[in-house]
């Protein structure tokens, strides 16, 4: 086999039809959300292609069916390894990088944390389930943390134009495979925990050792831990970052960054906050406590950065919601209100349909549903929920997958036996709308930004806030 140090690489993936002569080619193993697919298969494919090199875990070249003259580098931990090539391949990184991670709140935490850098001045991105966003750079992903290739390669391009701060998710999925390493992150947040991905993790502690990989290892030692008051888990996640030198930063009722008082406030709220000697009252246009912790997050996260006080709680006070949180998208003549958010975990439905209750006069109202291909156990669960907490709902289809959506709606309804079902997601929009009445809310949830309804392997256009617009407007749905 050829020598490393002989071969010009010029390229990085890890899918053998991506790669061109000079590539590197990783040959990762299989895993848990895809043991279907082991990189090792796809190797002669590779080379023919013509890979400069190799990358896989120890004893792949043993098990090479054909001698190939081609290095391979072999890792304890290919796709760690992988990670760190893809950062010294591509090199640049804006020179501020916070990251969020936790089961809810990633995206308007990070959208939240963009916006107060650009009230600020700075040329400030997020990156996560809504994509790249950037004034230079906008991107869509398919991962809320993309692989580390694509990964590496943003951050070197919003570096190049000239985007020197970023806010960025980090997944439970893209932790525990390695992506976020070479990320030269230097504040990290975690939010909450609660029932998700048990179709990936064993159990909901694996979820959570899984979360604390940001700050036990991305980060370096010496950075800024943002933990939230009165989490049961924020006293692990203590003792792991002081063991790790890291800087702790608590956000909540009574923490370093103490919400003294809420309000709600027609459709929004006001806010009291103390932050580092200084308080301020802001009044936002977002709907939910568990918005308003967002915001103390985000606040934590650019202080722990080194921006004044004064100036972030003043910039705080111009926050707008991110796309598909929450997200007002108009209301009927009689004055019934229509709401759509991306709530499709059991505690995210019950937060979202709770945060809407103080602003309905009416019956509140809800459409749902659940993914196919994903954690079957939350189903019954958040049916239960809708018909603990809803006044009317409808059980709909919702990325059914490879799944039979029947089947799928059928394990929801043990949950909400009362609800109606109507498979057809346009047909039970519509159906929710007609039954508004004066002071009455619709939350259509589950889907927020998507634009699209995954079945049996087609991505069919879909967009509820799209959907919920045109029934409003009298348009065919």
């Amino acid at each position: 086999m050829g020598q490393l140090a002989d071969r010009e690489i010029v390229g990085l993936t890890a899918d053998s039809r991506l790669v061109k002569p000079g590539y590197l080619f990783a040959a990762l193993p299989s895993s848990v959300a895809d043991s279907s697919i082991n990189g090792a298969d796809f190797i002669a494919d590779a080379v023919r292609r013509g890979a400069a090199a190799l990358l896989g875990p120890p004893g792949m070249a043993a098990t090479l069916k054909t001698s190939v003259d081609v290095p391979v580098i072999e890792d304890e931990e290919p796709r760690r390894r992988l990670s760190q090539l893809a950062a010294r391949f591509f090199a640049d990184q804006p020179k501020t990088i916070v990251a969020v991670t936790g089961t809810a709140g990633k995206s308007s935490i990070v959208e939240f944390v963009r916006q107060i850098w650009v009230a600020l001045g700075r040329s400030g991105a997020s990156l996560g389930t809504l994509g790249v966003n950037s004034a230079p750079l906008q991107r869509k992903l398919a991962h809320t943390t993309p692989d580390p290739i694509i990964l590496h390669k943003a951050l070197r391009d919003l570096a190049v134009a000239g985007v020197d701060h970023l806010a960025l998710e980090a997944s439970s999925h893209g932790l525990e495979q390695r992506r976020l390493d070479g990320v030269k992150v230097i504040a990290a947040a975690f939010t909450n925990l609660s029932r998700d991905h048990l179709d990936y993790h064993p159990d909901e502690e694996a979820y959570f050792q899984a979360k604390t990989y940001l700050f036990k290892t991305v980060m370096a030692p010496g950075g800024t831990a943002v933990l939230p008051m009165g989490s049961d888990l924020t006293e692990r996640l203590r003792e792991l970052c002081q063991a790790r030198g890291h800087r702790i930063v608590t956000f909540g009722t009574g923490g370093d960054i103490n919400l003294l008082q809420r309000r709600i406030v027609g459709d929004g709220q006001r806010l009291s906050i103390a932050a580092l000697g200084q308080q301020a009252e802001m009044e936002l246009p977002l709907i939910g406590a568990f918005q308003a912790e967002n915001v103390l997050c985000a606040i934590a996260l650019v202080l722990a950065c080194g921006e004044d006080p004064d100036a972030v709680l003043t910039a705080a006070a111009r926050l707008t919601g991110a796309p598909g949180r929450l997200q007002a998208v108009g209301a009927k003549a009689n004055g019934g209100r229509v709401y759509v958010d991306y709530s499709h975990k059991p505690e995210a439905l019950r937060a979202a349909i709770t945060a809407l209750r103080p602003h309905t006069e009416g019956r509140l109202i809800v459409v749902f549903g659940c993914g196919g291909d994903r954690d079957r156990g939350k189903r019954p669960q958040m049916g239960a929920i809708a018909a603990e907490l809803a006044d009317k709902t409808i059980v709909t289809d919702d990325n059914p997958r490879s799944e039979d959506a029947a089947a799928i709606r059928a394990e929801i309804l043990c949950g909400c036996p009362n609800a109606t079902e109507i498979g057809d997601r346009r047909q039970a929009i519509s159906t929710a709308i007609s039954w508004l009445g004066a002071g009455d809310v619709l939350l259509i949830a589950g889907k927020g930004h998507e634009t699209g309804q995954e079945i049996a392997g087609a991505i069919h256009p879909f967009d509820d806030s799209d959907v919920a617009r045109r029934v409003l407007s009298g348009s065919s749905p």
